[in-house]
């Protein structure tokens, strides 16, 4: 690509015009925060997301927005706290209802990527609603394959249901056939293969012109399900679901550096940003995932819900082999695409542009806050530089993060004026966020009865 410069001469010269970055984001399912080389895993083995880790900086403060799936995407994919616009639960898998899933107020990265040119496409789950209205190639995605419901399974074989319309409970949509943009394809390979495939496709098709990718695997949430090669990887595992679950990573492993390779063969991984993360904790008593060293699991406050694997990668950008070590949060992904791609948003961001902080440009901290919400439970917590606070019905917790970071040491009545400027902090961010605009999973029985119709399709895409 090139533009005209006006030469010493007066004539017209043409020079080269440098290409906003090519944006990766590669998003795991329900992957414990202990499950990855770069946090010590011993029986795990991921030497490819470690390669991310290894050619650029390992965020140890990474946060997600919330501590379940569906919310948690869609904060990533907006930049914004989900509980402004009323994301605040699951949904449900209702492709009669327009209100089931992401508001058409909110920009997404793609639509907002779209405005620089950017060719755009996500690979994978969805989750963010089901009605034609809110279909990926209709929020900002030139290119979709994968599935809009919250799991799916992962053998073709299994996948029996030819669309939406032979829907009629909440988990029969994982048994849909994949969605190739708005086609019903024949899958046949193991669903964790198939879209590493179409990813590495899509980078190859669109390698000469920026791109955005969203990678977002649904492994290692449940079903738990792996092929023979993954499997024979982990004799030593004698805990049967254990060692599924370390097959499903070792799967996401192997595309991960499918794509690594398929950048560097391109000879476009010095102009590509790659995020890799988890869309929350793991839920360790469904897939046998650790979060050690941190408390609790996937719908928690506790650090085990919401702090996860967070690595990113520039190579002659972000220095190699290096560790962050304040608060940063998937929100900042979002803001960090705008900068690079110089393009202004629509809706106020919460996220930050984290170049300057993960190159040490700027040695100031990112947030000097971050927020949860839990709108059914009552539930609230906000993470200061150093400090942590937890509220919810009849019990506070506080902790010092930094130095307790498996939040073992309550500090609660001891240190009641950080805890009450805490508090007084959630009150004032509360005030800015809606009610939930919707039903969610903990709901289903009630909005089936109040939605007799929620399986009647629109339009099957």
């Amino acid at each position: 690509m090139y533009f005209f410069r006006e030469g010493t001469s007066g004539q017209t010269a043409l020079a080269p015009k440098v290409q906003p970055p090519n944006i990766v984001v590669i998003l795991t399912d329900d992957q414990g925060y202990a499950d990855v080389g770069f946090h010590g895993s011993k029986d795990i083995r991921t030497p490819n997301i470690d390669r991310i880790a290894n050619n650029g900086v390992v965020c140890t403060e990474g946060y997600v927005s919330y501590a379940v799936c569906g919310p948690s995407r869609a904060g990533l994919l907006t930049g914004r706290y989900q509980d402004r616009f009323g994301f605040g639960r699951n949904p449900l898998m209702a492709p009669n209802d327009p209100a089931m899933g992401l508001p058409l107020t909110e920009e997404t990265i793609a639509d907002l990527l779209k405005k620089a040119n950017y060719s755009t496409a996500v690979m994978g789950k969805w989750h963010l609603g089901a009605h034609p209205t809110l279909h990926p190639n209709r929020r900002g995605f030139d290119e979709f394959y994968g599935f809009l419901s919250g799991g799916h399974q992962y053998f073709p074989e299994n996948l029996t249901l030819k669309d939406l319309s032979e829907v009629k409970a909440q988990f029969d949509a994982y048994r849909t056939k994949l969605l190739h943009n708005t086609k019903r394809v024949e899958e046949k390979e193991y669903l964790t293969d198939a879209l590493s495939r179409e990813a590495i496709r899509f980078i190859r098709k669109k390698k000469d012109s920026p791109f955005f990718l969203y990678l977002a695997y649904n492994a290692p949430h449940a079903p738990l399900q792996a092929t023979e090669k993954y499997l024979s990887r982990y004799p030593e595992i004698k805990d049967p679901r254990r060692r599924t679950y370390a097959a499903m990573v070792s799967a996401v492993d192997d595309g991960v550096g499918g794509i690594l390779n398929t950048l560097e063969e391109l000879k476009i991984d010095r102009n590509t940003i790659v995020f890799f993360l988890s869309d929350n904790g793991g839920p360790t008593p469904d897939n046998a995932s650790s979060n050690a060293p941190l408390r609790g699991k996937k719908s928690d406050f506790f650090e085990g819900g919401i702090r996860v694997p967070f690595a990113v990668q520039w190579p002659g950008k972000i220095p190699a082999g290096t560790r962050y070590n304040n608060p940063v949060i998937s929100l900042d992904i979002f803001a960090t695409a705008a900068a690079l791609a110089n393009v202004q948003p629509k809706n106020e961001l919460d996220g930050v542009n984290l170049m300057p902080f993960l190159t040490g440009q700027n040695k100031g901290f990112p947030h000097d806050y971050l927020y949860w919400r839990n709108f059914d439970q009552q539930k609230w917590a906000v993470r200061s530089r150093n400090e942590k606070m937890i509220t919810q019905p009849n019990t506070d917790f506080l902790f010092q993060i930094k130095a307790d970071i498996g939040e073992k040491n309550n500090l609660a009545e001891k240190d009641s004026k950080t805890l009450n400027g805490l508090k007084s902090k959630a009150i004032q961010w509360n005030r800015k966020l809606l009610d939930p605009a919707f039903l969610g999973l903990s709901q289903d029985k009630e909005y089936s009865q109040s939605h007799p119709d929620r399986y009647q399709v629109v339009e099957d895409f």
